[in-house]
Parts: structure tokens; C-alpha cells; sequence
């Protein structure tokens, strides 16, 4: 199944405990419809050279609403930008 949620999209939770928060979509998951978002459901993690972590975990994709798509940049050869500012 295609996802409309991409990378770098602008997503908001809406339901679960983190319901309301806003975020950046971090990493996407298609196989098993999980993103993982920036600032929603962080868990710690000990490691023994770093110490305590904070990371990100996935939450599923039916929990979250899209508030703005990731923009596509365009990418454009030197002559067109050229063209475009004479």
C-alpha cells in the first residue's frame, strides 16, 4: 500500500497519550505502517558507552493526521534559472 505521508512531512497526532502534538515525520515504515515522529513517543534507552538515550519510537500511520506535505524541490539546470531572472 502507497503511503501519503512522506519524510520530512508535517504531521499531527491524533489519538493515543501524545494526542494534539506536532511534529516532522522522522522515518517511514510502508511494510508494517509505522512513521516515527519528532518529539511523539520518546522512550530512553541506556547504553553503557553513551549512557541514558532519548530516541524517537514508531507509532502507527492511522494515528496521525497530515498537516503539511513534504514540499518537492525542484531540481533546475543553470540555464533555466537564468531564464527565469532576465
Amino acid at each position: 500500500m502507497k503511503l501519503k505521508i512522506k519524510k520530512g512531512a508535517t504531521v499531527q497526532v491524533i489519538t493515543g497519550s501524545d494526542k494534539g502534538k506536532k511534529g516532522a515525520v522522522l522515518a517511514v515504515d510502508a511494510n508494517a505502517m509505522k512513521i516515527q515522529v519528532q518529539g511523539v513517543k520518546v522512550q530512553t534507552h541506556y547504553d553503557k558507552k553513551d549512557g541514558l538515550l532519548k530516541k524517537e519510537g514508531f507509532i502507527d500511520y492511522s494515528n496521525v493526521k497530515l498537516v503539511e506535505a513534504a514540499s518537492k524541490e525542484k531540481k533546475t539546470s543553470k540555464k533555466a534559472a537564468k531564464q527565469k531572472s532576465t
